[in-house]
């Protein structure tokens, strides 16, 4: 089973690869993946006032439901676009990469978020330092929060 760590590094080392086709003008985006980045940023609103991660000042129950709301607005993402989900936790990113790697590489962290969240609810409290990091590369200033900013289409 991959580990935290594993799926957080993947999830940067996949995103990387598709903001770099995007940047480097290898990956237009088309009308669709445009509108489906803006509906996932609306979707995923972390609803933090301005404040930045970590969230220590909220309950477990909102920084875990934060983080693992992603991985249901990836799934509904990757479905609207007919995009694959791939598991990116020790794996090297296809190239060229695209929307399907950019997708698979957040869904990572999102799907930790549901596993954190189940432990939770039995009264198992996940690692401090990992929801940090969870909500570090979610939100925040270079995060997934500011993903339109990264494209020039």
């Amino acid at each position: 089973m991959d580990t935290f760590a594993d799926r957080l590094d993947g999830g940067w080392k996949w995103w990387e690869a598709a903001i770099a086709e995007a940047q480097e003008g290898r990956w237009v985006r088309d009308a669709v993946e445009r509108q489906v980045i803006k509906d996932i940023g609306t979707a995923t609103n972390p609803l933090h006032g301005g404040r930045m991660a970590p969230f220590t000042e909220d309950s477990w129950h909102v920084r875990i439901g934060r983080i693992a709301n992603w991985a249901g607005v990836l799934r509904l993402a990757a479905r609207s676009g007919g995009w694959v989900l791939r598991p990116v936790a020790g794996e090297i990113p296809p190239n060229p990469a695209g929307m399907a790697e950019l997708l698979s590489g957040i869904y990572a962290v999102g799907e930790q978020g549901e596993d954190w969240m189940r432990q939770l609810l039995t009264g198992e409290l996940p690692p401090e330092d990992e929801i940090a990091k969870a909500e570090g590369f979610l939100t925040g200033p270079g995060s997934v929060e500011d993903l339109e900013l990264f494209f020039c289409d």
